[in-house]
C-alpha cells in the first residue's frame, strides 16, 4: 500500500516506521527537517520537507498514486485542509485525520473523513484506568 503521512512527530514517526516494517511504501512530510530525526536510521521510506497543505509538496510526495493519506500534524485546521485536498482533489481512497478537539473530530467525521481524537481516547483511557485500579 502507498501511504503519505503528514507530520513526523511521535505518532507520525512511529506509524511510518511500523508501516515500512510491514512492507508498505511510505512517504512522510514535515515542515521541519529535524523532525525526521525521530525515524530510525534504517527507515526505508521517503522523507520530504514541506507543507502537507501545499499542492507541489503533495504531488512530490506521490499523493496522486497514494492509497492512503494520514494527517498527523499539530494543528487541527492544517490536518483538515490537507485531508480534504487528499480526498476531494486527489481522490485518495482512505484518508485519516487526527483532530485533537473531540467536537471538531465528530464534525469532520460527518463531512466524510475518518477521524480520531487523542483527547477523547485519553479521557476514555484515564477513566478506564481509574476504575480498573480498584478505586
Amino acid at each position: 500500500m502507498r501511504v503519505v503521512i503528514m507530520g513526523c512527530g511521535r505518532v507520525g514517526g512511529g506509524l511510518a516506521t511500523q508501516l515500512v516494517a510491514e512492507g508498505h511504501d511510505v512517504t512522510v512530510i514535515d515542515n521541519d527537517a529535524f523532525a525526521f530525526e525521530r525515524l530510525p536510521s534504517e527507515f526505508g521510506g521517503r522523507r520530504l520537507v514541506g507543507s502537507g497543505t501545499d499542492d507541489r509538496t503533495l504531488l512530490e510526495a506521490g499523493i496522486s498514486e497514494a492509497d492512503c493519506f494520514i494527517a498527523l500534524a499539530t494543528g487541527d485546521n492544517r490536518n483538515y485542509l490537507a485531508s480534504q485536498k487528499a480526498k476531494v482533489i486527489y481522490g485518495v481512497r482512505t484518508v485519516v485525520t487526527r483532530v485533537k478537539d473531540p467536537l471538531r473530530s465528530e464534525l469532520f467525521g460527518r463531512l466524510g473523513l475518518r477521524t480520531f481524537s487523542p483527547t477523547k481516547i485519553g479521557v476514555e483511557l484515564a477513566h478506564q484506568a481509574l476504575f480498573e485500579a480498584g478505586a
